[in-house]
């Protein structure tokens, strides 16, 4: 190595570890002693933060000790970047509720804006296009069926579909991911691309293999990396293979907007994606719309992947603690025989009647903690937060199991127990923090989609099936796989068609 010009080599390292240690004094003087008063937390170590502290394995317990210590508001440095943390029911809803606009941003994610880049709705930041691609896609949506009885009769048909496809099964242990993910997913679908999937299309099953391989990288060691060091996306490594997948599900998006371009009739659109294309259309002369191509194909991919990973991981832990707690199984089966019998399917207005079952669809929710941190928020202007000055840009996490697990809300928060949800009259009744599909600004526009899915998808196959373990001394794998989403990990289990049942009356 050539010394810098003019330099003797010990003045030119000199120089170099002078600059080192000063980049190292500002960086210390930028986390332990900032220019604003922010929330307490661990000490983070110089350009690393606090990543040796976090356990990404095991995200749940890491989030409960540090909540344990440090209160309702904590702050964490994940590289350099710092994160608050916000702690129990009441600090969110006063973030996000009553300062709803200043908590709506989205933080940029390197590895999800690699193919997004702030398109779409769903990692959009808080803006006119975010504000313009919400709005109608919630009006198109309701449009198509959303809230209507014509979309409960698709799901009850679908609920047909995946009954056969358990009792096809004739008893033998299988594992029930696919099945039910190809269910859930072909509502979505109806809606946006106007078409179900058989649940033997090997291209459309290797398509759910994609987004469920997505789901569990994007949440991985190496894309939180990759999001903390941003110039580690060209090496090569597991991340790249986030990519690889991503490029494939927008060629099948491509491929079925193409198709709709050539069939549309601007009289009788069918689905989402020609209403898109019309409002493309009607907006091409308005230079302020963020209609585009680039944003249809986003929209999709957020509607695509959220309406069909989170309601099917949601059922998937259903029915493994319907497996594991029997009983429960079968006092739900008794209040939809009550309600329903078996001359129909279950219908969305049943739920008004059945508390018990209504209570057991809460506690998967509350149990399941699919998403323990929820999705990262972001301040979108200067704001303060009990005291604390958070600055535009702070990114925020809302710490779901220090709401779904506080021993002052919840009878028995640490067991898988409908009566969480019941009151002494053996009435539902849902404490105010169960606020699974988050709050404000940023409140999931698919919850009244994936509530009514979990409930008559949950209801349709208990009327008609009995599931269990094959081996009853064998207890069942409560671990999980950390991704977008806290999934269970793959399990199986049997079933039987019930001696009275719709089904069988249907064929009779």
């Amino acid at each position: 190595m050539v010394p810098l010009a003019g330099m003797e080599c010990p003045t030119w390292l000199s120089v170099l570890l002078g600059g080192a240690v000063l980049l190292l004094v500002l960086e210390l003087r930028r986390l332990w002693y900032p220019s604003h008063r922010r929330p307490p937390g661990p000490v983070p170590l110089p350009f690393l933060g606090n990543v040796l502290q976090l356990n990404p394995s095991d995200p749940v317990k890491a989030f409960a000790k540090i909540h344990r210590k440090y209160g309702d508001m904590c702050t964490i440095f994940l590289g350099r970047t710092p994160v608050v943390i916000l702690n129990g029911y009441q600090v969110v809803k006063e973030a996000f509720v009553q300062s709803a606009v200043e908590f709506a941003g989205r933080p940029v994610m390197p590895i999800l804006e690699w193919f997004l880049h702030g398109r779409g709705i769903l990692t959009a930041p808080y803006g006119p296009s975010w504000k313009q691609q919400r709005r109608f896609t919630l009006m198109t949506l309701r449009n198509f069926g959303l809230g209507k009885k014509s979309l409960e009769a698709r799901i009850s048909e679908e609920s047909t579909f995946l009954i056969r496809a358990f009792q096809e099964t004739k008893g033998q242990p299988f594992d029930p991911q696919f099945k039910v993910t190809n269910a859930v997913s072909n509502i979505i679908c109806s809606l946006v691309f106007g078409t179900r999937f058989e649940y033997s299309d090997a291209k459309f099953q290797y398509l759910l293999h994609l987004v469920s391989n997505n789901v569990r990288l994007a949440g991985g060691l190496a894309a939180q990396m990759v999001n903390m060091c941003p110039f580690l996306r060209p090496f090569p490594g597991p991340h790249q293979k986030i990519l690889d997948n991503a490029c494939e599900i927008f060629q099948f998006i491509d491929k079925t907007i193409q198709e709709h371009r050539q069939t549309l009739d601007a009289e009788n659109p069918k689905d989402y994606i020609d209403a898109y294309l019309l409002e493309m259309d009607k907006q091409n002369s308005n230079p302020d719309s963020t209609f585009s191509s680039e944003n249809l194909q986003a929209c999709i991919a957020d509607l695509f992947v959220a309406g069909t990973d989170t309601t099917s991981t949601t059922l998937r832990w259903g029915f493994l603690y319907m497996i594991t707690y029997p009983d429960i199984q079968v006092r739900c089966q008794q209040e939809i025989e009550q309600v329903v019998g078996w001359d129909r399917l279950p219908a969305w207005d049943d739920r008004l009647q059945m508390p018990y079952v209504e209570a057991t669809i809460n506690e998967i929710l509350r149990f399941g903690n699919i998403s323990p941190a929820g999705v990262f928020r972001e301040v979108t202007k200067d704001t303060t937060l009990r005291g604390y000055h958070l600055t535009k840009g702070t990114s925020v996490i809302s710490n779901m199991t220090s709401l779904f697990f506080d021993p002052l809300v919840w009878k028995d928060p640490n067991h898988f127990n409908p009566q969480n949800f019941l009151n002494e009259q053996g009435q539902f009744e849902k404490p105010e923090s169960m606020i699974p599909f988050s709050a404000g600004q940023r409140v999931c526009p698919g919850e009244q989609l994936a509530r009514m899915e979990l409930f008559m998808f949950f209801t349709s196959l208990l009327q008609n099936l009995d599931i269990f373990l094959d081996d009853k001394e064998r207890r069942p794998d409560f671990s999980y796989t950390s991704g977008l989403v806290r999934a269970p990990h793959p399990y199986k289990l049997s079933c039987q068609t019930r001696p009275q049942s719709f089904m069988q009356n249907a064929e009779k």
